[in-house]
């Protein structure tokens, strides 16, 4: 398997978000992967002026390797299915 960057671009406060991060990490735990196969990283769109301009209105958005998986709501399946 290669390895994955996983990028959940959220804010604090967001009940969403933190539904996202939920199943994020329950799909990771889940497959099992190796230390440094699969790395999440959280962007704060509030921190990062960037992001904000992007993804302000879509948040939570996970994206796998900088492209865009999923937005507001994160299938666990669909994304069992993109890093198998």
């Amino acid at each position: 398997m290669s390895p994955h960057t996983l990028t959940l671009v959220g804010r604090r406060g967001c009940h969403l978000c933190d539904e996202a991060r939920v199943v994020v990490q329950s799909v990771l735990r889940q497959l099992s992967a190796t230390p440094g196969e699969r790395v999440l990283v959280e962007v704060d769109i509030d921190r990062d002026e960037d992001a904000h301009r992007l993804y302000w209105d879509q948040i939570p958005v996970l994206l796998i390797d900088g492209q865009v998986h999923n937005f507001w709501k994160i299938d666990p399946e669909r994304l069992i299915r993109a890093l198998s």
